[in-house]
């Protein structure tokens, strides 16, 4: 499989110790790559390219499979997110009591289409097929806080706990 051009090598030798510090004590194998992975995401808050190419120059795995990887997985952002990233939940069930026109403020609300980060690094807005809670729909988690029973007019209050 031919390798990604965008991907680049580290341009500083913290980020090899860094990666090298999370790989200590793990078996730099295939089958621990998604928790390898994982581990950078809570270290750095997403994995960027030179993180990519590191783990695969420090664990031998082909770049392009580390890369298949961390870009299979919403779990697994491979661009900075913000401070706080609100996932909407755009299940049926919250569908049918609202979801859409509280969607709708939400994206108003922050000036923000799903897949999005504002300038200034706050928010990131996601959307996910469910929350797991659809009987509060509709439903947005925040930093993994749950928010049911949505409406438009309910949104800002929300948002501003997180100011």
């Amino acid at each position: 499989m031919e390798e990604n051009p965008t991907l680049t090598k580290p341009t500083t030798d913290d980020l090899k110790q860094e990666i090298s510090l999370i790989l200590q004590g793990i078996n730099k194998d295939r089958e621990n790559l998604i928790p390898i992975l994982h581990k950078i995401t809570l270290r750095f808050g997403y994995i960027s390219s030179q993180a990519l190419y590191e783990v695969s120059e420090q664990t031998a795995i082909p770049l392009s499979e580390v890369f298949s990887v961390a870009t299979f997985y919403r779990m697994l952002p491979t661009e900075e997110r913000g401070r706080h990233v609100i996932l909407f939940c755009e299940s049926l069930p919250c569908h049918v009591v609202g979801g859409r026109e509280v969607l709708q403020a939400l994206k108003a609300e922050l000036q923000l289409e799903p897949g999005q980060t504002n300038p200034d690094k706050k928010w990131t807005l996601l959307t996910t097929s469910c929350l797991g809670v659809c009987n509060f729909g509709p439903v947005i988690s925040i930093d993994g806080n749950i928010h049911g029973n949505l409406t438009p007019e309910s949104l800002p209050e929300i948002l501003k706990k997180y100011e």
